[in-house]
Protein backbone atom coordinates (compact mmCIF):
# COMPACT_ATOMS: atom_id res chain seq x y z
CA UNK A 1 0.00 0.00 0.00
CA UNK A 2 2.76 2.37 0.77
CA UNK A 3 3.73 1.87 -2.99
CA UNK A 4 0.56 3.87 -3.76
CA UNK A 5 0.66 6.26 -1.19
CA UNK A 6 1.25 10.23 -2.41
CA UNK A 7 1.82 8.78 -6.05
CA UNK A 8 -0.01 11.54 -8.05
CA UNK A 9 1.71 10.89 -11.53
CA UNK A 10 0.86 12.72 -14.33
CA UNK A 11 -2.01 11.16 -16.08
CA UNK A 12 -3.16 9.24 -13.45
CA UNK A 13 -5.17 9.48 -10.31
CA UNK A 14 -4.87 7.51 -7.22
CA UNK A 15 -7.13 6.40 -4.41
CA UNK A 16 -7.13 4.41 -1.60
CA UNK A 17 -9.60 2.70 0.46
CA UNK A 18 -8.77 0.00 2.72
CA UNK A 19 -7.10 -2.61 1.17
CA UNK A 20 -8.34 -1.21 -2.66
CA UNK A 21 -6.01 1.00 -5.02
CA UNK A 22 -8.14 2.94 -7.50
CA UNK A 23 -6.09 4.03 -10.57
CA UNK A 24 -8.20 6.31 -13.10
CA UNK A 25 -7.31 8.75 -15.53
CA UNK A 26 -7.24 12.85 -14.80
CA UNK A 27 -9.89 14.58 -16.58
CA UNK A 28 -7.99 16.44 -18.99
CA UNK A 29 -6.52 12.98 -20.05
CA UNK A 30 -9.80 11.03 -19.99
CA UNK A 31 -12.54 10.25 -22.53
CA UNK A 32 -15.95 8.62 -22.54
CA UNK A 33 -14.13 5.30 -22.75
CA UNK A 34 -11.47 5.22 -20.04
CA UNK A 35 -10.86 2.55 -18.04
CA UNK A 36 -9.80 2.32 -14.66
CA UNK A 37 -7.61 -0.53 -12.50
CA UNK A 38 -8.74 -1.76 -9.21
CA UNK A 39 -6.11 -3.18 -6.91
CA UNK A 40 -6.61 -5.16 -4.02
CA UNK A 41 -4.05 -6.09 -1.65
CA UNK A 42 -3.70 -8.94 0.29
CA UNK A 43 -1.52 -9.50 3.32
CA UNK A 44 0.19 -13.04 3.38
CA UNK A 45 0.96 -13.71 7.06
CA UNK A 46 5.08 -14.80 6.42
CA UNK A 47 5.06 -14.25 1.69
CA UNK A 48 4.72 -10.78 1.30
CA UNK A 49 0.90 -10.12 -0.43
CA UNK A 50 -0.59 -11.11 -3.06
CA UNK A 51 -2.26 -8.44 -5.62
CA UNK A 52 -5.43 -8.70 -7.34
CA UNK A 53 -6.15 -6.42 -10.49
CA UNK A 54 -9.40 -5.37 -12.63
CA UNK A 55 -9.70 -3.07 -15.17
CA UNK A 56 -12.95 -1.64 -16.10
CA UNK A 57 -14.95 0.68 -17.42
CA UNK A 58 -15.96 4.11 -15.68
CA UNK A 59 -18.46 2.13 -12.74
CA UNK A 60 -21.05 5.41 -13.75
CA UNK A 61 -20.53 4.24 -17.52
CA UNK A 62 -21.14 0.74 -16.95
CA UNK A 63 -24.17 1.38 -14.69
CA UNK A 64 -25.93 3.53 -17.52
CA UNK A 65 -24.89 0.82 -19.81
CA UNK A 66 -26.64 -1.42 -17.63
CA UNK A 67 -29.66 0.66 -17.17
CA UNK A 68 -30.15 0.91 -21.00
CA UNK A 69 -29.78 -2.60 -21.89
CA UNK A 70 -32.57 -3.55 -19.11
CA UNK A 71 -34.90 -1.02 -20.18
CA UNK A 72 -34.30 -2.63 -23.85
CA UNK A 73 -34.83 -6.01 -22.43
CA UNK A 74 -38.01 -4.49 -20.25
CA UNK A 75 -39.72 -3.06 -23.25
CA UNK A 76 -38.70 -6.65 -25.03
CA UNK A 77 -40.94 -8.30 -22.72
CA UNK A 78 -44.00 -5.63 -22.70
CA UNK A 79 -44.36 -5.19 -26.49
CA UNK A 80 -43.55 -9.65 -26.51
CA UNK A 81 -46.51 -9.74 -23.83
CA UNK A 82 -48.90 -7.21 -26.00
CA UNK A 83 -48.07 -8.98 -29.46
CA UNK A 84 -49.18 -12.53 -27.84
CA UNK A 85 -52.23 -10.46 -26.12
CA UNK A 86 -53.40 -9.61 -29.91
CA UNK A 87 -52.85 -12.53 -31.30
CA UNK A 88 -54.89 -14.50 -28.52
CA UNK A 89 -57.08 -12.10 -28.93
CA UNK A 90 -57.13 -12.40 -32.94
CA UNK A 91 -56.34 -8.51 -32.97
CA UNK A 92 -53.39 -7.48 -35.62
CA UNK A 93 -49.68 -7.39 -34.40
CA UNK A 94 -47.75 -7.00 -36.75
CA UNK A 95 -47.20 -3.41 -34.52
CA UNK A 96 -45.78 -5.43 -32.20
CA UNK A 97 -43.64 -7.88 -33.86
CA UNK A 98 -41.65 -4.73 -35.86
CA UNK A 99 -41.30 -2.74 -32.52
CA UNK A 100 -39.84 -6.40 -30.98
CA UNK A 101 -37.31 -6.45 -34.15
CA UNK A 102 -36.09 -2.77 -33.23
CA UNK A 103 -35.82 -3.70 -29.81
CA UNK A 104 -33.10 -6.75 -30.93
CA UNK A 105 -31.97 -4.04 -33.52
CA UNK A 106 -30.87 -1.24 -30.38
CA UNK A 107 -29.23 -4.44 -28.48
CA UNK A 108 -27.11 -5.89 -31.26
CA UNK A 109 -26.04 -2.21 -32.16
CA UNK A 110 -25.13 -1.90 -27.94
CA UNK A 111 -23.40 -5.03 -28.29
CA UNK A 112 -21.20 -3.29 -31.32
CA UNK A 113 -21.13 -0.40 -29.82
CA UNK A 114 -19.95 -1.69 -26.43
CA UNK A 115 -16.97 -3.67 -28.11
CA UNK A 116 -16.18 -0.74 -30.50
CA UNK A 117 -15.26 1.56 -26.75
CA UNK A 118 -13.60 -1.31 -25.49
CA UNK A 119 -11.15 -1.43 -28.27
CA UNK A 120 -10.68 2.44 -28.03
CA UNK A 121 -10.18 2.33 -23.87
CA UNK A 122 -7.11 -0.90 -24.96
CA UNK A 123 -4.41 1.64 -25.04
CA UNK A 124 -5.14 3.22 -21.83
CA UNK A 125 -5.62 -0.12 -20.48
CA UNK A 126 -2.18 -0.65 -21.55
CA UNK A 127 -1.14 2.73 -19.73
CA UNK A 128 -2.79 1.45 -16.75
CA UNK A 129 -0.95 -1.81 -16.71
CA UNK A 130 2.77 -0.46 -17.26
CA UNK A 131 2.48 1.75 -14.11
CA UNK A 132 1.16 -0.70 -11.96
CA UNK A 133 4.24 -2.88 -12.83
CA UNK A 134 6.60 0.13 -12.68
CA UNK A 135 4.90 0.68 -9.28
CA UNK A 136 5.29 -2.54 -8.02
CA UNK A 137 8.46 -2.72 -9.31
CA UNK A 138 8.39 -5.43 -12.08
CA UNK A 139 9.86 -4.27 -15.52
CA UNK A 140 7.54 -5.87 -18.71
CA UNK A 141 8.05 -5.65 -22.82
CA UNK A 142 6.19 -3.17 -23.91
CA UNK A 143 3.29 -4.98 -26.30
Amino acid sequence: MELFKNSEEHPFITKISDHHVFIRFHKSESNFWSPQLQIEIVDQEEDGSIVYGLFGPNPTLWTFFMFIHFVVATLFIIIGTWAYSSHALEKPYGLQIGLMIFMVIIWIALYFFGRAGKRKGKPQMQLLHQYLMQRIGIHTKDT
